[in-house]
């Protein structure tokens, strides 16, 4: 069993879909590809000359989200493993499989197509990370499984105690960092953006229809047109890795 390649999905309600799709491939130099699925809920954000690691779900109930798709090259052996580490099954397709991990996060082990090349920096910034939000009481369980799940990739501490960094080989496209919450609510993911100038993405960004929340020490918390929150994290967009770490 091996991952070959991630997508970031991000799922937006139906009446938001469109100009967060529009957002969205704008902010990653992409295009939006026709529609896939039983009800064409499916798109992926296509650069030129390079392979798509982010995609766009239309959701017709609640208020939508981030997951993970990891394309395998044994999608039954992939499975087994989370199941075997805590996961449970949530729905088979044909083709795709959805699970849920101990702490509640949906994600999909999906065939891969032969990704192999990472999108490029587009406008000194770059989405490269999945930032699963998790309540204290199962942060521990959820780093132990997420670690299992994905051996081989480097498992680390992050910049500040309540993060956990997990690190892929080199050449896939998407970091996964696990955010121990303050409180104990719903698990949530978003999406991060690694920026060489975090105020120069975010005026881009202001520009296109985001929306400014908070500013910390190391990132940047905005919502997209549909609301969704992402970051802007000082990160080399190249490496991933803050100024004075190499994580």
């Amino acid at each position: 069993m091996s991952i070959r390649w991630t997508y970031a999905f991000l799922d937006r309600p139906a009446p938001s879909d469109a100009p967060a799709g529009a957002f969205w491939a704008a902010v990653t130099g992409t295009r939006r590809s026709e529609p896939t699925g039983d009800s064409e809920e499916f798109a992926t954000l296509r650069p030129d000359g390079t392979d798509a690691c982010v995609g766009v779900q239309r959701v017709l109930s609640g208020g939508g989200g981030t997951h993970l798709d990891f394309s395998v090259d044994d999608r039954a052996g992939f499975t087994a493993s989370a199941l075997r580490l805590g996961a449970a099954p949530v729905a088979e397709h044909e083709g795709w499989s959805v699970l849920r991990s101990p702490a509640g996060h949906v994600f999909c082990a999906v065939p891969w197509h032969g990704e192999s090349v990472r999108p490029p920096v587009v406008h000194g910034s770059r989405l490269d990370q999945v930032c699963l939000d998790v309540p204290p009481q199962t942060y521990d369980v959820e780093v132990a499984f997420w670690g299992g799940l994905l051996a081989g990739w480097e498992s680390l501490p992050g910049s500040l105690p309540e993060f956990h960094v997990l690190r892929p080989p080199a050449g896939l496209p998407l970091r996964v960092l696990l955010q121990r919450l303050a409180e104990d609510r719903p698990v949530s993911a978003h999406p991060d953006l690694a920026c060489a100038d975090i105020g120069a993405t975010r005026a881009r960004h202001e520009a296109l229809g985001a929306v400014f929340v908070a500013a910390f020490r190391h990132w940047t918390v905005m919502r997209d047109p549909s609301g969704a929150p992402y970051c802007l994290t000082g990160r080399d967009p190249e490496t991933g890795g803050l100024a004075d770490r190499s994580d």
